[in-house]
């Protein structure tokens, strides 16, 4: 049977990226990203609002990308898989972790300096992300229909 390991996160940075480097000199950034969910209790009416945050891991590059380019407080789109690790403290005790792998990130816009290009394992890596592309002046907006208007969404994430 087939499976599948992907995983997808949208959110802040919580700390600024810690980059480190292997004995073969390949780079690993780590990050916490932050992901909030939000609603309205239906009994009492008071808006609840739960926040998760997730460890995530780069490698190589993108490590290098990511530990440049990523602050405190940036909004990242970031693509992977779960990986989970043993590791014994140092008490002896063995314990476990649960990391985003990630294959893929994007740097959302929104902040002052907080880029808007986006990395992949697969890419060919110049100096800086790949800037944004802007759809030509000359092509009319078109109407969206209503079933499928999603522009508001974006008022109701909590970052």
């Amino acid at each position: 049977m087939a499976s599948v390991n992907k995983v997808i996160i949208v959110g802040n940075l919580g700390r600024d990226p810690e980059t480190r480097y292997m004995p073969n000199g390949e780079a690993v950034t780590n990050i916490a990203v932050a992901t909030t969910e939000s609603w309205k209790d239906k009994n009492s009416g008071d808006k609840k609002e739960v926040t998760e945050w997730h460890r995530i891991t780069f490698y190589r590059k993108l490590a290098e990308i990511a530990g440049q380019y990523l602050k405190k407080g940036s909004s990242v789109y970031i693509e992977g898989r779960l990986q989970t690790r043993k590791w014994t403290d140092k008490e002896n005790i063995e314990r476990y972790t649960t990391e985003i792998i990630a294959d893929t990130m994007q740097m959302l816009g929104g902040r002052p300096g907080a880029g808007g290009g986006s990395a992949s394992m697969d890419d060919d890596y110049g100096s800086a992300p790949a800037p944004r592309q802007s759809a030509p002046a000359a092509r009319p907006a078109a109407k969206p229909a209503a079933a499928s208007n999603f522009s508001d969404m974006d008022d109701d994430i909590p970052f």
